[in-house]
């Protein structure tokens, strides 16, 4: 008797949080830990901003107030977005066989067909949501405003003016990011410079002593270009990290506590479906359904720098 692919799989709100849990979280930033995830958000989450004056006066016998407390807040404000696609189970299902014998780079194989739909459809979500998390602009469909369109916008945010960045300029353009941290950052041990692929290709190579301000002609280590081994990266102190959804020439550097990412990872408002078409229209498609929520926003605009 042969095997029978007919697929209808339904998931929603809390039973369908692994499958948007690998769909969100496995994008590339929030993989690394490199911004604070706020789940659960359903609408909306306020996040408060506490700032005070000077707070040590003189001391006397009376209790006299010795500060200003002033309490603002930014709101992240998560939105509901869908994927819908169509998938050939043919061009699928052999994929899936062989994995299943064992012919796959893959630790973890999926145990059903659903399941390896699912996850493929997991990874090209993820690609879009490391892309949003940066670079998103709300008014483009499928898309909410990332941080660095939100920075653009607040003028409390610390401004650089930005160049094509190259092996030979990178040790200046960052120290100009480094340079515009407020004091009261440096030193904190969760204080980040992001950086994209081409800045990060273009500091690996200066370091590696072939740009102008590399280390001497032969780079760390006397090592050159083969010196770097994909581990963590530092300037004057400050870790470096590469993120895939930052454009080419913009940096961000900001306290990684100050960047949050929200969505509703155990809301009723999620949902996952797997739907066999071969039964409804006798075809031999598969309709994948992802519904979820998601969105950032930072803390304090005044301790956040933009390069642009």
């Amino acid at each position: 008797m042969a095997t029978t692919t007919s697929i209808t799989t339904s998931y929603a709100g809390s039973f369908a949080s692994k499958y948007v849990s690998a769909a969100l979280l496995s994008a590339d930033t929030l993989d690394k830990g490199l911004v604070e995830i706020l789940p659960n958000v359903n609408f909306k989450s306020t996040l408060q901003k506490v700032a005070t004056d000077d707070i040590v006066k003189d001391a006397t016998c009376d209790f006299t107030p010795t500060s200003t407390l002033t309490l603002t807040d930014r709101v992240l404000e998560v939105e509901p977005f869908q994927v819908n696609l169509q998938l050939c189970k043919k061009d699928y299902y052999d994929s899936w066989i062989g994995s299943q014998m064992g012919y796959s780079a893959y630790d973890n194989i999926p145990a059903s067909f659903s399941d390896f739909l699912i996850g493929h459809v997991a990874a090209k979500t993820a690609q879009k949501i490391e892309q949003n998390i940066w670079q998103g602009v709300n008014a483009t469909a499928g898309e909410f405003d990332g941080f660095t369109t939100l920075m653009a916008a607040d003028a409390d945010v610390v401004d650089v003016v930005g160049t094509t960045v190259d092996a030979s300029n990178v040790i200046t353009e960052l120290g100009k990011v480094a340079d515009a941290i407020p004091s009261a950052l440096y030193g904190k041990e969760d204080l980040v410079i992001y950086i994209p692929q081409n800045v990060a290709k273009a500091y690996v190579r200066a370091l590696g002593g072939f740009g102008t301000s590399g280390l001497g002609a032969n780079g760390v280590d006397n090592k050159g270009t083969m010196w770097y081994g994909q581990g963590d990266l530092y300037f004057d102190g400050i870790r470096v990290a590469m993120v895939n959804g930052l454009p080419s020439n913009k940096m961000v550097a900001a306290q990684s506590s100050n960047l949050f990412f929200g969505t509703g990872l155990e809301s009723d408002r999620n949902e996952v479906k797997v739907l066999d078409m071969g039964d409804l229209d006798g075809s031999n498609n598969i309709r994948v359904i992802l519904r979820f929520l998601a969105g950032v926003q930072y803390g304090i605009g005044a301790d956040c720098v933009l390069y642009a």
